[in-house]
């Protein structure tokens, strides 16, 4: 059975503030704990190999869509969301590169899954929203491993001890990591002009001969008018501890297998929390509305070419969620650097730094420049 969240400190049983969920759950057989298993989409004791049926398949979940209900932005930014939307959990701060990650009571130092730093976990508490949806891992970490491999045989330039090293290294983690969604209703007016494209045939002189060129020209008329468009579900990330490219790479995520947020399917994995604010979060989503409403006012303007003077839009109704997205994260320290490789726990779409061998480099510069002589030679001969 699974055991009862325990009840916050900080706040008096009769008006509790915040709510504290487990991320263990122990088997029904032998007391050790369950994990969740992307294979087998259920809870399995890695001791007794007992599977739970406590647990409903995220695909059933995703499907039901229970549960993922949005909220309120302005109430989130007033703190104003329902207590039931917060929790507190107790979190580690990499002094190295800033991540925060989740850790259960029990475990008291362990590395940092994104920079391969030595931390002790300290006994802080952390208050925040409470996710809204996650996306189950799909790949287990073998398969994970195998998609890092390939990827990195791909890499010709890259040293063979860091390949090596990384066949052989320690397990990948798997990290949950923070993302917020924002929907947003936006109504934009715009002032500009609609360019019209004709042609013009002028005579011109060359070397003495009358040669006829045709010229585009563009005549500009005034524009002005209205667009609308409802964003769904703005995908921006909340975590500061990988390089953004890394996780923009990632992408797409396949949104539609969100299932409503359950601590068992963070059973035997860990969760990142968020450091980018709401507010800070939908900063970035906005920039993002912004380059598809300029598009849309290009495509209502309309014509061969397009000025925009202005464009001032109204947004209403904005509402937000906190997802968790599954990765497979491998950090690994070589010769003093440490590279980071992630894997989508979703499809198996691999990134990280690209590691470089000045050996591989010089060798590849010296062939290019034998070869280059020697077609240098063939050619003078001829």
């Amino acid at each position: 059975m699974d055991t009862p969240p325990p009840a916050p400190t900080a706040a008096p049983p009769a008006a509790p503030k915040e709510t504290r969920e487990s991320h263990r759950f122990p088997c029904e057989q032998c007391g050790a704990d369950y994990r969740f298993s992307p294979k087998d989409s259920k809870l399995i004791c890695d001791h007794c190999g007992h599977e739970s049926d406590a647990l409903q398949s995220p695909w059933e979940a995703a499907k039901s869509g229970s549960g993922l209900r949005e909220l309120d932005f302005n109430a989130a930014i007033r703190d104003q969301l329902p207590q039931a939307e917060m929790e507190i959990t107790r979190v580690s701060s990499c002094s190295n590169c800033g991540a925060q990650v989740e850790f259960d009571p029990t475990t008291h130092a362990r590395e940092c899954p994104f920079c391969a730093t030595p931390v002790v976990a300290d006994t802080g508490d952390n208050r925040h929203i409470k996710p809204k949806g996650v996306i189950p891992f799909a790949l287990d970490e073998r398969t994970a491993h195998e998609a890092m491999q390939s990827w990195l045989g791909r890499l010709w330039f890259a040293p063979n001890g860091l390949q090596k090293y990384a066949r052989k290294g320690r397990r990948m983690e798997g990290i949950y990591v923070p993302f917020w969604t924002y929907d947003a209703q936006t109504d934009s007016r715009y002032t500009g002009q609609r360019g019209t494209e004709y042609h013009v045939n002028r005579t011109v002189m060359v070397d003495g001969k009358p040669q006829v060129r045709t010229e585009v020209r563009v005549r500009w008329s005034p524009a002005r008018g209205r667009v609308s468009r409802f964003f769904d579900d703005v995908l921006v990330l909340a975590s500061k501890s990988l390089p953004k490219r890394f996780t923009d790479a990632l992408e797409p995520w396949d949104m539609s297998r969100l299932a409503p947020y359950q601590p068992k399917y963070l059973a035997g994995f860990r969760a990142e929390a968020y450091a980018v604010e709401l507010r800070e979060g939908f900063d970035e989503a906005r920039e993002r509305m912004d380059r598809v409403i300029e598009r849309d006012v290009r495509f209502d303007i309309g014509g061969d070419r397009q000025r925009i003077s202005s464009i001032d839009t109204a947004v209403s109704d904005i509402t937000f969620k906190h997802v968790l997205l599954p990765v497979w994260l491998a950090a690994y320290k070589y010769r003093g650097k440490t590279y980071r490789f992630v894997v989508n726990g979703q499809t198996g779409r691999v990134q990280g730094e690209r590691p470089w061998s000045a050996w591989k480099i010089a060798a590849a510069v010296l062939v290019g420049l034998i070869i280059a002589g020697g077609v240098a030679y063939v050619a003078s001969q001829q």
